[in-house]
């Protein structure tokens, strides 16, 4: 049987570029990829209160969650499911500080998005229309 995981990501734009973030080599699920900032929420707690500690954990910042943007599902493995809701995040701060779960950071352009994030987040944010964002 498998298990179903619900997952928050945020999407966090200043001056017309968007957070992404490069997971650590070390990470046991997608090694040195770039994606927004988010994770798995924990019990009990609500798609803001876990993107909020999502983000304070992973870049050291304090966001304001504004709105829903999409959601999608997709397997990881034959046994298990992604549950993704993606939210649009607002900072007054931009000064990252990265956990040790990422490497790199980057305030990306759509050029630099485009040639970083895994063409599965680029067809979402085409069909979702977040690219307009920036």
């Amino acid at each position: 049987m498998g298990e179903i995981k619900v997952a928050v990501k945020g999407v966090l734009i200043k001056n017309n570029k968007m957070l992404i973030v490069k997971r650590s080599a070390f990470d046991e699920t997608g090694a040195g990829t770039w994606e927004s900032v988010g994770g798995v929420l924990e019990f009990g707690e609500s798609f803001e209160v876990a993107l909020k500690r999502e983000f304070l954990e992973e870049v050291g910042l304090n966001v304001k969650v504004s709105k829903h943007l999409f959601s999608t599902t997709f397997l990881t493995h034959n046994t298990r499911q992604i549950v993704l809701l993606t939210f649009l995040c607002e900072c007054q701060n931009d000064e990252v500080f990265l956990s040790d779960e990422h490497d790199q950071y980057i305030w990306a352009t759509i050029d630099d998005l485009m040639g970083l994030l895994p063409e599965v987040i680029i067809n979402d944010y085409k069909k979702y229309n977040v690219f307009e964002l920036l």
